[in-house]
């Protein structure tokens, strides 16, 4: 099977999860395309979706699921995201689509958070996909400094702006052995929006697509 094959799998078995009547939170990226395409089969159960991304937003509404604001809904029963490495702990590396924030937004306000992806993506140790983080314009500069500190090598993601209208710098040579100490450290660094780790909030469910099928870690 080709990647793009093990996330669709990924992608169909995580339609198992969702339930008649739910608001569910969908991520951003080429894996969870795969599982807003899979919606589009089940759109008439749903009474709507929470978007990590404006790109997710328009593809949902070109399926016909009806786009809903956060704020509006409270709590999801659900949400689908798609990861740039996981570990079998269910830690995870995200934001390589740049969307970071708003994902960590909506699977902190989800009661399940379903990961997906192909089994390229699973690791021992997260750091050896760049670490990113969202921010603020004014302290690119100055969060660089900090981040040579800890070891990193920082760099602009160039020509790219977020959502949100801030900056990302993609954080290289990290060996992360910590993710929950780390991610706390680095959203204490002033001018940080958030980072790409999710481990203190991790998923609840790893579904990986693989050769054997899809493999289900919890």
């Amino acid at each position: 099977m080709t990647p793009d094959e093990k996330k669709k799998a990924a992608a169909l078995a995580a339609l198992e999860y969702v339930e008649s009547g739910w608001v569910v939170g969908v991520g951003t990226g080429s894996t969870a395309n795969h599982f807003i395409d899979a919606l589009a089969r089940i759109k008439g159960k749903l009474d709507g979706a929470v978007a990590s991304s404006n790109a997710t937003a328009e593809r949902l509404k070109k399926i016909g699921v009806p786009v809903l604001e956060l704020n509006a809904t409270g709590d999801l029963p659900l949400y689908v995201d798609g990861a740039d490495e996981a570990t079998r702990h269910l830690h995870l590396i995200k934001g390589g689509g740049g969307a970071l924030t708003r994902e960590k937004i909506v699977a902190a306000a989800s009661r399940k958070f379903i990961c997906i992806a192909d089994d390229s993506k699973l690791v021992d140790t997260l750091g050896r996909f760049p670490l990113p983080l969202e921010v603020i314009p004014m302290a690119r500069s100055y969060v660089a400094r900090q981040l040579v500190k800890l070891g990193g090598a920082p760099a602009l993601r160039e020509k790219f702006t977020t959502d949100n209208g801030n900056v990302i710098l993609d954080v290289h040579n990290l060996k992360i052995l910590n993710p929950v100490e780390l991610e706390e450290k680095l959203d204490h660094i002033a001018g940080v929006v958030t980072n790409g780790l999710f481990a203190r909030r991790p998923a609840d469910v790893l579904l990986l697509g693989s050769d054997q099928g899809v493999k289900r870690v919890t």
